[in-house]
């Protein structure tokens, strides 16, 4: 693979995760938790958010094995729950606020796609292929972070409508969470796949697949 457009895809990625995580803690601050505020980590300097797992790892790893998708993340922004105004729904709000920062990405992005024209230049055809990573990524983030999979921000959003019970189960599941991520990029990951490729198909149309 050309190591310029790995580090494109890289570069697009990292923005990616950044903007997820400080989507979460600018929803907890709105909701009265200033914790990733007084952390520095409402800033959209990568070095902030950076993890050698998620932010590293797993992509090389996923590019070494020619992965059709690349995915990552990074550090989860600190917030304190029992700070939030509305503590039944607040928790669900944050960990909402990261999948819905990558979609109003892909739409912004997704949409303005639609619309360029192919073949106009090598400068509108470098720039569609960077829009193609940009969405193709941000719907790969939102749609696994949508995942009900401790720690994946769908499983704080669906013990917000669980019985306690159920609740109770999916912390007890928070101690495997890297476990069970790991497991689900490289081994489920594929089953998510046509979902992504049909809403990239839906928002940009179909000319580029």
């Amino acid at each position: 693979m050309d190591p310029i457009l790995i580090l494109i895809q890289i570069a697009i990625l990292l923005m990616s995760v950044v903007i997820h995580e400080v989507s979460h803690g600018l929803m907890a601050n709105y909701l009265g938790d200033p914790t990733a505020k007084y952390a520095g980590r409402l800033s959209l300097n990568p070095l902030k958010h950076l993890d050698l797992w998620g932010s590293f790892l797993i992509p090389l790893f996923l590019l070494m094995f020619n992965s059709p998708f690349l995915f990552g993340y990074a550090k989860p922004v600190p917030y304190n729950p029992h700070n939030l105004k509305n503590k039944k729904w607040g928790p669900a709000m944050v960990a909402a606020a990261g999948p819905l920062s990558n979609l109003v990405i892909v739409l912004i992005f997704g949409l303005t796609l639609r619309f360029l024209p192919i073949g106009g230049s090598p400068y509108i055809d470098n720039l569609i292929k960077i829009f193609i990573y940009i969405v193709i990524l941000n719907l790969v983030l939102a749609v696994f972070n949508a995942m009900p999979i401790p720690p994946l921000d769908g499983s704080k959003i669906i013990s917000a409508v669980l019985p306690y019970r159920y609740q109770s189960i999916i912390a007890g599941m928070e101690k495997y969470g890297m476990i069970l991520v790991l497991f689900f990029v490289f081994f489920l990951f594929q089953f998510i796949s046509p979902v992504i490729l049909w809403l990239f198909k839906i928002i940009v149309g179909s000319r580029f697949i």
